[in-house]
């Protein structure tokens, strides 16, 4: 019996040793339950409840009512959609009394200590249900305050709500009942009882347009302000056509395109199934515009449209971009589902006619199309799986896979900035880059986004390269000497600490951005880093890396996290494979590079495993780690970095990896034994007791990848 499964269970026992059968069944139960998918769309309103740059909402009572006589209630009413049961943290930040109830229960209720001091939020962990969980807040008005933020107990978290009535169901944002000396207290927070007991007959409309508003027909209310006078706005729905044939499009004196192409006179013939239909039309001279359009099917039957974002819309059935003066048509009829529409300055995103309207992205897949650190590392074992596969001629499939990822983040960066910098700073898309402030943000991904690019076909990658190598060169908090450091987070408990990680999250880009650019000196930092970390954290006497160096206490945790090694090794093996041999740095880290692989042998376990902590074998065998240790191996074999016999590093690599095929993989492609993301304790039974392990954490599978792609190079080395 192994540690984690039966010994029938494992890949071993299907593959036999066949490390690339391994690697193929473990790559396919990745992309398999991580399928390429579109982002969602939704319609959205600025003039609600929003999320601000801490991605938490701002309920300010004395804002939306000002005058509210002390000791009514106000409230606050969504939902959230969970795919498990258990608990969600939040944070509050009460400005008043608030009592907070889910699904029918009371979960939260302020004291005269936590409404006193409004700088002191209060962590919060609410029972929730698989699907749909209702929130209700109620804040009291006293002379002190009125309302709260509430939220992500941590920043970037990009969790979201939904209004809770049914007519605005699909819109981010709460529903608010107005200052009232009613209690609903005995009310269950569901929505039959909302119904019963009249909550919902008391929520506020969304805000309508003024009778004023309404008279600058629709095109000139929604972009009254904007400057549109006299220049070109872009209105685009869809529909769908049951049979071919000719179409007539009726929309006054605007510009048609169907599908990308002029329609003249208003008339197509097409195919059946859904068309685009572009109109641009232009806003007068007083500002005034009014646009209708019908679309007529061959026996003039009016077909009916839909909104081309937001899925099965008929509610918002055109959306509206502009106003342009310099884009021309054909860029507009070149229709992007994720991409800003218009050229140059002029770039912008779709409205919707409500007032504050727009629609919003949202990506709410759970790995696919995201950025984040371990996905840079999944995505680099993928890639590198993917090239053994072409260069074995097995097609490719999985190379193609991570370059449409990759091309996503690419594509969608402008988007999430307009997002971020247009509806209150909190992103659903790219909402790290997007409120950068560590290296785990942004250096991870973008040395994958690097070496995709290399082969691949990922898009006009520049841009978003030179952000992530400004953030890392010129923005990320330094000590003295140079070294990188966590400072200022929004993540407060890191502040003030150097952790082995981010030698991954910064080295690795380093290296590749120095390339990229054509500039030595970015690769002369990556080296310096090392250098720096060395100093804090490394513990001679072990051989072995601290994972943090704390400042305010002036030393470092003295526990060897064993996927915190890997990190630095891993990366100095990135390093090393690039850097000259007669730079000034190479000799100093060759050492190190030798001096900890020493180390790491010394704590490998008779199965071939590493440990959750590399000193404590009574901590459980750890995959992430073995694997970064397999890697550093291999390249040191391979690359001549290791002095005299390498057969004890080769035997250790091959042992690890039988290791993982018999203990950590499963014959579905199931990755056992990857430790969750970590904070940092001096205690190691933080580590050993508390991180445990997670199934396909996505920590582990990429350099699980990498670790036999690197097992298939050794075996190829005389």
């Amino acid at each position: 019996m192994g540690y984690y499964f039966n010994d029938l269970d494992a890949v071993f026992s299907a593959s036999h040793g066949d490390t690339e059968h391994s690697l193929s069944v473990l790559a396919g139960r990745y992309i398999g339950a991580n399928p390429e998918s579109p982002y969602t769309a939704r319609p959205f309103t600025t003039e609600g409840i929003i999320r601000n740059k801490d991605y938490r909402y701002e309920f300010d009572g004395n804002a939306f009512f000002p005058g509210t006589e002390d000791g009514k209630y106000a409230y606050a009413w969504g939902k959230i959609r969970r795919d498990a049961c258990g608990s969600l943290r939040f944070l509050l930040i009460p400005k008043g009394p608030v009592k907070i109830w889910a699904n029918g229960t009371e979960v939260y209720a302020t004291t005269f200590e936590s409404e006193r001091f409004d700088d002191n939020p209060v962590t919060i962990d609410i029972p929730v249900e698989k699907g749909w969980n209702h929130i209700v807040l109620r804040f009291t008005k006293t002379r002190a305050g009125f309302g709260a933020e509430f939220g992500t107990w941590l920043g970037k978290l990009d969790y979201y709500f939904l209004h809770g009535t049914d007519e605005n169901d699909n819109m981010e944002g709460f529903d608010i009942v107005p200052p009232t000396s009613v209690r609903f207290q005995d009310y269950p927070p569901s929505e039959k009882s909302y119904e019963d007991g009249g909550f919902s007959k008391s929520v506020l409309p969304l805000k309508n347009w003024s009778d004023e508003e309404s008279r600058l027909g629709n095109v000139g209310r929604i972009f009254k302000g904007t400057g549109a006078e006299g220049k070109r706005i872009a209105a685009r729905s869809r529909f769908t056509s049951y049979a071919p044939g000719e179409i007539e499009i009726r929309a006054g004196d605007a510009e048609i395109y169907v599908d990308g192409t002029k329609a003249e006179n208003g008339k197509a013939s097409l195919k059946a199934g859904i068309h685009q239909v572009l109109a641009i039309l232009k806003a007068g001279a007083d500002g005034k515009a009014d646009f209708s359009c019908d679309v007529l099917d061959r026996n003039g039957k009016k077909l009916p449209l839909e909104n081309p974002l937001i899925a099965c819309d008929e509610k918002y059935p055109w959306m509206f971009a502009g106003p342009f003066a310099k884009t021309p048509d054909s860029s507009l009829a070149d229709f992007k589902t994720d991409a800003l529409v218009g050229d140059g300055d002029e770039k912008t995103w779709w409205r919707i006619d409500i007032p504050g309207g727009f629609i919003r992205l949202y990506n709410e897949n759970p790995l696919w199309g995201h950025w984040d650190y371990p996905l840079g590392v999944t995505l680099y074992g993928l890639i590198e799986t993917g090239r053994m596969q072409i260069k074995n001629g097995k097609g490719d499939a999985i190379a193609r896979y991570v370059e449409n990822h990759v091309r996503k983040t690419v594509r969608t960066l402008e988007y999430a900035l307009f997002d971020r910098d247009h509806f209150g700073g909190a992103t659903c898309v790219h909402h790290l880059l997007s409120s950068i402030d560590s290296l785990d943000d942004c250096g991870s991904f973008g040395s994958l986004l690097l070496e995709v690019a290399k082969d691949r076909d990922v898009g006009d990658y520049g841009a978003i390269a030179d952000y992530v190598g400004d953030y890392i060169t010129k923005k990320q908090a330094r000590l003295e000497d140079g070294s990188f450091w966590r400072k200022q987070m929004m993540h407060k408990f890191h502040n003030g600490t150097m952790w082995a990680d981010d030698l991954y999250m910064s080295v690795p880009f380093l290296c590749r951005y120095a390339a990229f650019k054509n500039d030595g000196n970015i690769l002369d930092d990556a080296a310096r880093q090392f250098l720096g970390f060395k100093k804090r954290l490394y513990m001679a006497d072990k051989k072995l890396m601290a994972h943090v160096f704390d400042f305010r206490r002036n030393m470092n945790t003295g526990v060897p996290w064993g996927r915190g090694n890997g990190w630095t090794i891993f990366s100095l093996s990135e390093l090393l494979q690039v850097l000259p041999e007669n730079h000034k740095n190479r000799g100093e880290l060759l050492s190190f590079f030798r001096e900890l692989s020493e180390g790491y042998l010394s704590v490998q376990d008779e199965s071939g495993m590493f440990h959750q902590v590399l000193d404590m074998p009574e901590s459980y065998p750890e995959s992430s780690c073995t694997s970064m240790f397999i890697c550093a191996f291999s390249r040191g074999i391979r690359n001549g970095w290791f002095d005299g016999d390498t057969s004890k590093y080769r035997e250790s690599a091959m042992r690890a990896w039988a290791a993982l095929e018999k203990c950590a993989i499963d014959k579905a492609g199931n990755l056992y034994g990857v430790c969750r993301g970590s904070e940092f304790s001096f205690n190691p039974k933080y580590y050993s007791e508390h991180l445990l392990p997670q199934l396909n954490n996505t920590h582990g599978i990429g350099i699980t990848l990498l670790a036999g792609v690197e097992i298939l190079k050794l075996a190829e080395f005389a």
